[in-house]
């Protein structure tokens, strides 16, 4: 009996002993908070991946809080007046300069050392002193999707893969000229062609506000001056640009009506079964396509560069964590987000397609190249290798959003007033002019 109790004595002491110095190890351990939104299963995700990275060191303690996306930059505002920030968190590309401006993001330009694999310079996020505040989560670009089985019937070559034979924009409309057809197999410039009656379109650019910045840095024109201080949307080779794109369904018909309202461009599309070519983000490839070729035999596409109008350019874009500035902990959470950021974390996103990984070793050694991209989710690695890796790397531009602020208020205002462009009512130079004052007022924040 005296043996029994001693022995349970013993195992008491020690079981407290464990739980104290458990305690004590979580008490000691630096304590940070991350921020986000998202959906109840993203939550778990999130929260799955900061239980992992404490228990796999014991000097940080990542607790997660979730706000609606709804409210979310208005809570975290009212937060930095009360001081109650979090260490880090999510921000959306479009307000991250807004709150670099406003004092609320650390300077993480020392997250990566000069011998490490860091993301790529066009990920980064800028201050006007040229700070860098934040690296995308993922990488991003626009491209240009093709059904092959159209190009095929056509007797048409595909698009090219590679940057250095790219179509002009000239070849990209003789092409989709090609391509169109109405309902008695005739194209555009054909004697008795129906623009009323087209059953397949030759193209669909997407005019979401932020994607016809390509092709307005392709014109050689942009948004905004390449420091981002002064808008440049009534400058003539951006209006041009805009303009050209809009002739697609007014002038050319090889396009339908895109309103750029919606992001679901590809659906409406090469899914749709009714448009030959399709500019996209890279997303598409695990969003909507590969479930599309799976689903039928006769369902096929290729990938490609973008057509040009004077330079080769792709935009590329990603949300990004940042450190909040009032954090006490910048280091700590500086080495959470790095961890983060490694690919492994979210694997899943890389190999079915929807993100691309944002280190520079895998767009440079060819050995993470194919663990990337050698999978079934994806196109040809030859061609996905040519038309997205390869091409993000020596064309891609950052969007405007990760060098000034207040684009989505400027992109708010384009939507707007591009409506009638695209419908035939106005030119884009009226649209533009017409409304330049309150351009400018949104990009400096009135």
């Amino acid at each position: 009996m005296k043996k029994s109790m001693g022995i349970g004595l013993i195992l008491f002491l020690i079981c407290g002993f464990m739980v104290f110095a458990a305690g004590s190890s979580d008490k000691e351990r630096i304590q940070i908070t991350y921020s986000f939104w998202g959906t109840p299963d993203e939550a778990k995700e999130v929260q799955t991946v900061a239980d992992r990275f404490n228990r796999q060191q014991d000097r940080i303690q990542v607790t997660v809080r979730q706000i609606p996306r709804d409210t979310y930059e208005a809570t975290l505002t009212t937060m930095a007046v009360s001081g109650t920030m979090p260490d880090c968190g999510i921000l959306a590309e479009g307000v991250i300069l807004q709150f670099a401006n406003d004092g609320l993001l650390a300077d993480v330009s020392g997250m990566y050392g000069a011998n490490e694999s860091k993301p790529l310079d066009s990920l980064a996020f800028r201050s006007p002193d040229k700070k860098i505040v934040a690296y995308s989560v993922a990488n991003e670009i626009l491209l240009l999707y093709y059904n092959r089985g159209m190009f095929d019937k056509a007797g048409i070559a595909y698009p090219p893969a590679s940057a250095n034979n790219a179509w002009t924009w000239d070849q990209f409309v003789d092409a989709a000229r090609r391509l169109t057809v109405d309902s008695a197999g005739r194209n555009p410039g054909q004697a008795g062609f129906d623009r009323s009656r087209i059953v397949q379109y030759g193209a669909m650019v997407d005019t979401l506000n932020w994607q016809l910045e390509v092709w307005v840095l392709s014109n050689g024109g942009g948004f905004y001056s390449p420091d981002g201080k002064e808008v440049w949307l009534n400058r003539n080779e951006t209006i041009e640009a805009i303009q050209r794109v809009a002739d697609l369904h007014l002038v050319h018909n090889v396009a339908p009506l895109s309103p750029g309202l919606s992001d679901d461009g590809i659906q409406r599309s090469i899914i749709a079964g009714n448009v030959a070519m399709a500019t996209g983000g890279q997303w598409n490839v695990g969003t909507a396509l590969h479930t599309w070729r799976e689903s039928s035999p006769n369902n096929d596409y290729g990938v490609a560069v973008l057509p040009y109008m004077k330079e080769k350019v792709t935009i590329n874009t990603g949300g990004a964590n940042v450190v909040f500035a009032q954090s006490r902990n910048k280091a700590a959470a500086m080495e959470f987000l790095k961890w983060y950021a490694m690919e492994e974390n979210s694997w899943g996103l890389i190999e079915s397609g929807i993100w691309m990984p944002v280190l520079s070793k895998f767009y440079t050694n060819e050995a993470d190249t194919r663990k990337w991209v050698n999978n079934p989710a994806f196109p040809p690695y030859a061609e996905y290798k040519s038309a997205v890796v390869d091409y993000a790397v020596r064309y891609a531009r950052p969007t405007a959003w990760y060098y000034t602020p207040n684009t989505a208020s400027v992109n708010n205002i384009l939507s707007s007033i591009l409506g009638p462009v695209w419908t035939g009512q106005q030119t884009a130079r009226a649209a533009i002019t017409n409304n330049l004052t309150a351009l400018r007022n949104a990009h400096a924040g009135r």
